[in-house]
């Protein structure tokens, strides 16, 4: 079926052109017969059946020679004698028999002979679209600049295709590009030519080479196609800018980073090709010459390096400025800003600073006074930077931590004395809390100023001062010394007598006291046998505001000098001198007691220490003298050539350094033994009265003065005990002090050897409850010291005078 359609066509078109032919030509030519084919028909197709065509029979074709003859297309068709149908022969590509013509006809001739026919046969050889366009070039190379404005034109060469009439090239495509668009050009006999059409500024940048594909269209159904790649170099010129790489640069560094260490790399790029494309790299131009000092940046590769010492605590955070710049003509530039975190390293030791600082408090502060205010701190941040404060040890102050962080108020903890510790060094160390730590010290010194909270203390207390009777008036005796603990005015010391008007107001009338120094002086000489000892009390005031003070007992023992001589208490004539007459029997055995001279001393000791010794005496072979008891005895029995009268001067010397004496003049009469009877009879009897007198005195002396010491031994034990031991410890200075102290003092009276017991002491002063240790409250001393020391005094005052008077009864009892 598919066939037949075919040969039905052609047999309309060849009767259609018979009678067309017919009426034109029909006068000259009997028959012209044109056929229409298609090319690229196989070999051996018929065209058309010519005999019938023509209307010749055909068995008869063969007999007159029907072929063709002369004619273009001989070779491509061949008739067949036979049935007179016209075939192919051969390939038929109407491109090839019709190169170039818009129409293809192949003229043929047919013969036949017998008669003589000559028959016009046309072959119109119809185009088949059997050939796609053709570019000349598979790819086409522009170079386009991208300075080059849109609606520039660049024409390209047009696409043959073999076939003609709508199947030749009818139009263009270019694949799809937003700078390009595809304008065609009909220039008749050559077609139509495409031309590229800039729609859009080029930028290399973007892309530097663009691939395009224009395609060619021929009208055949379905239409042919050709291609041609179109490959457009952008050619560059400066016009980008480089471009960092990343939008943000920032590092984290650590302090104290060593110099040459590179921190990070940069990088940009330019789009742009050759000198424009080259990138170098440099610090912006408004990073100021400090930060030029701390970083660097490689000009070739971009490398930041670190050129300075870094420090957290002088800045956290730089940001510099990194200008990136190519090598054209006219350099085109961008910067970037580079941010540097600096890290914090605990490098910094603590800072201690001390403000508000009293170098000096009173000693009289209450605790909690506030010293200074110390602020510590350290410029490292974070852990590094926590910061602990602390004091050295054991001593009176503290750390008060305030509102404010790391700010601490140094303050008293207890009570302050001045006279303990003046000034105090005080060691504060900061330490923070970093791995490892790193810690400060700060010493600060805080006088402690004076407060006249202290008496003055006498170096001695109570004093005993021993003091040569006969001493020159207003030359110095002694002198007492205190000292208070307190500085400056409140050190100063002046001294007073205390006077009252007791008993002892005799005394201290004629003592005199220097105020600045504490020298004492007498205004009148003492008489040891006048007063041998007495007391009184200085005052010593400091010159604080108010004043503070203390007092002292002064015991004053007057020393005896041998200033008195030896008094003859017998022989005593009536005149008064030394001189007695004494009667012997001339019977009298050796050894016999003629008298005894006796002798008083007012000075006491060796000074009162009596000697005896014969001066002159006429027979030195009668008589002897005791030198220690004034006695005369016989040596021998009287004879009768033995004068009747002796004269025997006697010396009485004390033992003083430089001795004083005295001489007595004793005579003895010997006389017959019967003259002499009566009279010592009476002597005798006066003088055995006169003995036992005296020994009854003795006794009663005696006992008088043992209940008297024993009376005072009492006494002085329970005042002892009266006192509570914390009054004792409390108020007295020496502990081991034991109350009042004696004195004694030996001395001979013939044959017999006295002591003499004194006051050589007393107990000091007493010190008020809540004074200053040894200040004075005079009415207490008045009361209670004055009344025990008197008491103790008056007992060894009576002691002493019993005793005295017990030696003057002696001497007086031995000089009659």
């Amino acid at each position: 079926m598919g066939q037949r359609r075919p040969d039905q066509r052609r047999e309309r078109h060849v009767k259609i052109l018979f009678f067309v032919v017919l009426l034109v030509y029909g006068k000259t030519v009997l028959a012209q017969i044109r056929y229409s084919i298609s090319e690229e028909l196989k070999d051996g197709t018929a065209v058309g059946n010519v005999a019938k065509d023509l209307g010749i029979d055909h068995r008869t074709l063969k007999e007159r020679g029907f072929r063709i003859v002369s004619t273009s297309g001989e070779s491509m068709f061949s008739v067949n004698q036979n049935d007179g149908v016209l075939y192919v022969k051969g390939k038929l590509d109407r491109e090839t028999v019709c190169e170039r013509s818009t129409s293809c006809l192949i003229n043929l001739k047919i013969a036949l002979e017998n008669p003589l026919e000559i028959h016009y046969v046309t072959v119109d050889l119809i185009d088949v679209n059997d050939h796609a366009p053709m570019f000349p070039e598979k790819e086409k190379r522009l170079e386009i600049s991208e300075t080059v404005l849109p609606g520039a034109r660049f024409q390209l060469q047009a696409a043959r295709d073999p076939d003609s009439g709508s199947n030749s090239v009818q139009t263009y495509k270019l694949s799809h590009t937003e700078y390009f668009r595809i304008e065609i050009i009909d220039l008749d006999d050559d077609g139509k030519v495409p031309a590229l059409v800039l729609q859009k500024p080029l930028d290399r940048e973007v892309s530097k080479i663009m691939k395009l594909q224009l395609t060619a269209l021929d009208g055949g159904r379905p239409p042919k196609s050709g291609t041609m790649d179109i490959i457009i170099d952008v050619l560059d010129i400066n016009d980008n800018a480089p471009v960092f790489t990343k939008d943000t640069y920032s590092v984290i560094l650590n302090e104290n980073t060593a110099v040459g260490t590179t921190i990070l790399r940069v990088n940009a790029t330019d789009r742009d090709e050759g000198q424009n494309g080259e990138v170098v790299y440099s610090l912006g131009h408004n990073v100021n010459y400090k930060l030029r000092k701390l970083f660097d940046v490689n000009p070739v590769t971009g490398d930041v390096i670190v050129t300075g010492l870094l420090d957290y605590e002088v800045k956290d955070k730089y940001q510099i400025s990194i200008q990136a710049s190519d090598k054209g003509i006219v350099p085109l530039t961008s910067d970037k800003i580079v941010t540097i975190k600096i890290a914090d390293v605990n490098d910094n030791e603590p800072q201690i600073e001390v403000t508000s600082f009293s170098s000096t408090i009173p000693e009289d502060s209450k605790p909690g006074t506030t010293v200074a205010l110390i602020s510590v701190s350290d410029l490292d941040s974070g852990i590094n930077g926590r910061v602990t404060c602390s004091l050295s040890d054991n001593i009176p102050f503290q750390l008060m931590p305030s509102s404010q962080e790391n700010t601490y108020s140094l303050v008293t903890t207890s009570a302050l004395d001045r006279e303990t510790i003046a000034h105090y060094d005080i060691t504060l160390e900061a330490k923070d809390a970093g791995q490892p730590p790193l810690s400060s010290v700060k010493s600060v010194t805080v006088q402690i100023s004076d407060v006249n909270d202290n008496s003055p203390e006498f170096s001695s207390s109570p004093y005993a001062f021993y003091v040569m009777e006969n001493n020159a008036p207003g030359k110095s005796l002694f002198s007492v010394s205190a000292s208070d603990k307190d500085t400056g005015e409140n050190s100063v010391v002046s001294y007073q007598i205390w006077r009252d008007g007791g008993a002892e107001n005799k005394f201290t009338s004629f003592i005199n006291i220097n105020s600045e120094n504490g020298e004492i002086y007498a205004l009148k000489s003492f008489d040891f046998e006048t007063s041998k000892t007495f007391q009184f009390h200085v005052l010593a005031t400091d010159s604080g505001s108010p004043s503070l003070s203390s007092n002292v007992t002064v015991n004053v023992f007057i020393l005896d000098q041998n200033d008195n001589v030896p008094v003859i208490l017998y022989p005593v004539s009536a005149n008064g001198s030394a001189e007695g007459v004494e009667e012997i029997p001339r019977n009298v055995n050796a050894g016999h007691l003629v008298t005894k001279v006796r002798a008083y001393d007012a000075d006491i000791g060796y000074n009162g220490w009596l000697l005896f010794s014969l001066q002159e005496v006429s027979e030195h072979s009668l008589f002897a003298l005791d030198r220690y008891t004034g006695q005369i005895r016989t040596l021998r029995s009287f004879t009768e050539t033995d004068e009747a009268q002796h004269k025997l001067l006697i010396l009485v010397k004390d033992n003083g350094n430089v001795s004083l004496s005295a001489t007595a003049t004793v005579i003895v009469k010997i006389v017959e033994p019967k003259e002499a009877f009566a009279a010592p009879d009476d002597k005798t009897a006066v003088k055995d009265e006169e003995e036992n007198n005296v020994t009854f005195y003795l006794i009663i002396t005696l006992g008088s003065v043992s209940v008297l010491f024993v009376i005072s031994i009492i006494v002085l034990i329970v005042m002892q005990c009266s006192k509570s031991t914390d009054y004792s410890s409390k108020y007295l200075q020496d502990a081991n002090y034991d109350g009042t102290l004696c004195h004694s003092i030996q001395y001979r009276s013939g044959d017999k050897r006295y002591m003499l017991v004194g006051p050589r002491m007393s107990i000091g002063s007493t010190i008020a409850p809540g004074s200053n240790r040894n200040t004075l409250v005079i009415p207490d001393r008045r009361r209670r010291d004055s009344g025990e020391v008197r008491t103790r005094v008056v007992l060894c005052y009576i002691l002493f005078m019993v005793i005295i008077a017990l030696k003057e009864k002696i001497k007086y009892s031995e000089s009659g």
